[in-house]
């Protein structure tokens, strides 16, 4: 595997796992948002690996999964985990302030979904 994609891949970990340690302080938009990160950083390390190509520019996470055949049963986690990129940051596209849009039970789904999500493409890298 490419030094840049082990990296990618080992960071997509790290910040799943930061994801899971949010959730102890509360911290349920910044575990979402992170969650969020992990996949996109493990759908752009499959596409490079499979496709033998550079990934998409973009943080959606549907369009990357589609061009990496996820399951319909997972991709609606992409749909789920998708709008995190920026809801989770940012009030103007909240609408709200964004910490007080994410609770435990939220946060805690969305990590669940990332958790799936990793899986089946750490089968497919490895595959």
């Amino acid at each position: 595997m490419r030094p840049e994609i082990e990296r990618l891949l080992k960071q997509a970990d790290r910040d799943l796992d930061n994801a899971r340690k949010n959730l102890t302080i509360q911290a349920y938009e910044v575990a979402a948002f992170l969650g969020q990160q992990a996949v996109e950083k493990y759908l752009k390390g499959a596409w490079v690996l499979t496709k033998k190509e550079p990934a998409p520019h973009t943080h959606a996470l549907t369009e990357l999964g589609d061009g990496l055949g996820v399951p319909t049963g997972l991709r609606r986690h992409l749909a789920d985990l998708t709008p995190d990129y920026t809801v989770s940051r940012y009030p103007d596209a909240a609408n709200a302030v964004p910490y007080e849009l994410y609770d435990e039970s939220t946060a805690r789904t969305k990590i669940q979904n990332a958790e799936a999500v990793i899986a089946w493409l750490k089968r497919k890298i490895a595959s």
